[in-house]
């Protein structure tokens, strides 16, 4: 295999099919209870900090079904159908279900670990607070603990180093014109999630962690996976 371009298969295979139809579901139930204002989805299955009252353990897998736009669902389902469909016809759908889910956990985690860290300040602040100043912020939208995530990204930049580590030479076809090795798109996107990260720039609202994290959990995964049966590069 020695490119890669969108568009280059025509048969979805069945894992990345109804991950597929599932996100749409989740999205349009979003929109549709948003419109009503009858019901918050997000305040139950979007993933939130741990300090949170809206904080649930199932929220690590159903953020996973969950976007906030159009655009997000849109640029997010792509990258799955490009990377998860050669993955998945690779390696067969069990083994990519878990591989998929597998790095959604690992985003979540990590996001959760680094947000505990950068709120320890604002929960020190919280409990110096009066009870009643306390409760009119415990489910404040605005209290900065309660922001939600959602995304399958996480899952998603899973399946994008696993498709740098399997077929590195590959190429991929930037806004359909610029080729570029998979290795080195894997390596500067990575490079360019860290110093986000770290910069942590004011009103940036991507969770760059959970993206590391689901790509460094995929690139254990397919490393592991890749000594036991010794596949070979392609």
């Amino acid at each position: 295999m020695t490119e890669f371009r969108p568009g280059g298969f025509q048969v979805l295979p069945i894992v990345v099919k109804n991950l597929l139809i599932i996100n749409g579901l989740v999205f349009l139930a979003q929109v549709t209870f948003q419109q009503t204002g009858m019901f918050s989805l997000e305040n139950l299955f979007a993933l939130h900090d741990v300090h949170s009252v809206y904080f649930r353990p199932h929220q690590l897998v159903t953020h996973l079904f969950m976007h906030g736009s159009f655009g997000h669902i849109f640029f997010n389902m792509f990258a799955l159908w490009m990377f998860g469909n050669v993955l998945e016809n690779y390696w067969g759908a069990k083994r990519f279900l878990i591989f998929y889910m597998a790095c959604g956990l690992g985003a979540g985690l990590l996001h959760l670990g680094v947000l505990y860290i950068e709120n320890v300040p604002i929960m020190e602040l919280f409990h110096s607070l009066s009870p009643d100043q306390q409760a009119d912020l415990l489910y404040s939208p605005n209290f900065k603990i309660n922001t939600a995530t959602v995304g399958a990204s996480g899952a998603v930049f899973g399946c994008l180093a696993a498709f740098g580590y399997l077929f590195p030479n590959s190429l991929i076809y930037l806004y359909f014109f610029i080729p570029i090795k998979a290795k080195w798109f894997v390596l500067m996107y990575a490079a360019m999630e860290f110093y986000m990260g770290v910069r942590n720039s004011a009103g940036d609202n991507v969770a760059h962690w959970a993206h590391l994290g689901g790509a460094l959990v995929g690139f254990l995964l397919v490393l592991y996976w890749n000594k036991r049966n010794r596949r070979r590069f392609y």
